[in-house]
């Protein structure tokens, strides 16, 4: 079976991990866990750690707009160099075929520092195109078909979910999956733990009925990319 490339993105402004370190992240804990259950059942696949809590990407400047806009046969050294660190960040999710955001909630929305590597994957003529004068929608998405998304988060409410008292007021899961979808990733998985905030037995349940949510997860998706495998036509 052709092993799979992992893209696991930690946002968590908490270095450390719950359950294990004073103060440590929710959204760690699950990402950790996930990647650890995955790589039981399919050793055979890379992954790759990019953690833009603890080195968060440039965000998105003037001088970036204008090298992203440039033709890039028309691109400076100034204006590649502008490119160089998105780069490094596109040429990742394009070789990854999961992707475990791990995006704790922060005032309703994403972190700012994962918004900067938003910001810098979703890149005209690279993971979507434009053409003005094109016919219907000048927009279309470029990324390969077949990736996944995985969205860990952490809430210190509870009632985000989008039949919950705060659904209409959550942004962190509407934030990723818009933009992924927009550049093609539209198969979308969501895994959250609530009532941090509490930190009585509330908490203690989220937490635990997530890492089963993510032990079941792992065995869907796993078993889904075998199947895919499976249905691939052989090479002539």
């Amino acid at each position: 079976m052709q092993p799979l490339n992992i893209l696991q993105i930690d946002a968590s402004a908490r270095a450390g991990i719950s359950g294990i370190d004073p103060r440590g992240s929710h959204t760690r804990r699950l990402t950790n866990r996930f990647v650890e259950r995955w790589q039981a059942a399919r050793p055979q696949d890379s992954v790759i750690h990019r953690d833009v809590g603890q080195q968060p990407p440039s965000p998105v400047s003037g001088d970036w707009i204008a090298a992203a806009f440039t033709r890039p046969e028309r691109r400076d050294e100034a204006a590649r160099a502008q490119l160089a660190e998105s780069d490094v960040l596109v040429d990742e999710l394009l070789r990854a075929d999961l992707i475990v955001v791990g995006a704790p909630m922060y005032n309703f929305g994403l972190p700012a520092q994962l918004k900067a590597w938003v910001d810098n994957i979703v890149r005209v003529g690279v993971t979507f195109g434009f053409d003005r004068g094109r016919q219907g929608e000048p927009y279309w998405p470029m990324l390969p078909p077949g990736k996944r998304l995985v969205i860990l988060s952490s809430r210190g409410d509870y009632g985000y979910d989008p039949d919950g008292r705060l659904g209409a007021i959550n942004l962190v899961e509407r934030g990723l999956s818009v933009p992924m979808s927009y550049i093609g990733l539209t198969q979308t998985h969501s895994i959250a733990i609530e009532y941090d905030e509490f930190g009585d037995e509330r908490l203690r349940a989220s937490i635990l009925a997530a890492e089963t949510a993510v032990d079941d997860l792992v065995e869907e998706l796993a078993q889904n990319f075998a199947e895919a495998a499976g249905r691939e036509p052989l090479p002539v």
